[in-house]
């Protein structure tokens, strides 16, 4: 039988409660990861790490924190590291929308939203970072968004911070290069998950129009794309963006 791709790693995997995600955290932990699954709330990533458990045993551990508070983060990567010896992959995924036209967004719509996404990541990079550094090794992937590269009517606040995660991914990617460490980033497109199904059918008729392939992506294509990036196949890509969006950015 053949070794699984990430045999003896460990992947953190931010926003793992659910979709996305959730979706990534599972591709990894069926390749061999042992995953750290993080989200917001404890339920969704017990939920997450039992059913990872139940395929495979022992593989996973759910921790509870908001990735937008920078001192809990610190506290939760040092007990992973703790719990866990090591980091390999980190996974950047933790993110929320709040949109509205720029014109009626209030200033708490604007900060959470970049809190959140942009911040967070930042956090969690912070956290595990001289782990890798210290192993001369790892893999951190940011999710960012087709949004991040072209903007879209209504997200002023979440374009930006998607837009500022491929800015810094590229200047982390600066630093750390010599170390051994790659930083790239994902770009989904509209992927079907809880987000988008609550798209009422005109919104969906006008997101598919923009969209050359004419279908919503799975949450696989960008598990794939993750895992792709976090193997040793992709160990001369770094400062990347690639956009799994059916081409609608192109």
């Amino acid at each position: 039988m053949s070794t699984k791709r990430f045999e003896n790693q460990v992947a953190v995997v931010t926003g793992a409660g659910r979709g996305i995600g959730e979706g990534i955290a599972r591709h990894l932990a069926s390749e061999g990861a042992k995953i750290a699954v993080v989200s917001r709330t404890e339920s969704n990533s017990v939920r997450t790490a039992e059913a990872i458990n139940a395929i495979a045993p022992d593989s996973a551990r759910p921790y509870a924190v908001d990735v937008a508070d920078f001192d809990a983060v610190q506290k939760v990567g040092e007990q992973i590291l703790a719990d866990f010896g090591r980091c390999d992959i980190l996974v950047n995924n933790a993110g929320i929308t709040r949109d509205t036209l720029a014109m009626r967004m209030s200033s708490e719509d604007w900060d959470v939203v970049l809190q959140t996404n942009l911040k967070g990541a930042f956090s969690f990079t912070r956290a595990i970072l001289r782990a890798m550094v210290k192993q001369r090794s790892g893999r951190i992937i940011n999710i960012s968004s087709v949004s991040g590269l072209m903007g879209l009517a209504g997200q002023a606040n979440y374009a930006a911070s998607k837009a500022g995660l491929i800015g810094m991914s590229k200047s982390i990617a600066r630093e750390i290069a010599s170390r051994g460490i790659t930083v790239n980033v994902v770009a989904p497109g509209f992927i079907e998950t809880d987000m988008t199904s609550v798209l009422n059918e005109e919104v969906r008729k006008g997101a598919l129009s923009q969209i050359p392939l004419t279908r919503f992506g799975a949450v696989e294509d960008i598990a794939s794309a993750v895992a792709f990036l976090a193997s040793k196949e992709a160990a001369y890509i770094t400062g990347q963006v690639l956009a799994v969006d059916g081409g609608m950015s192109m």
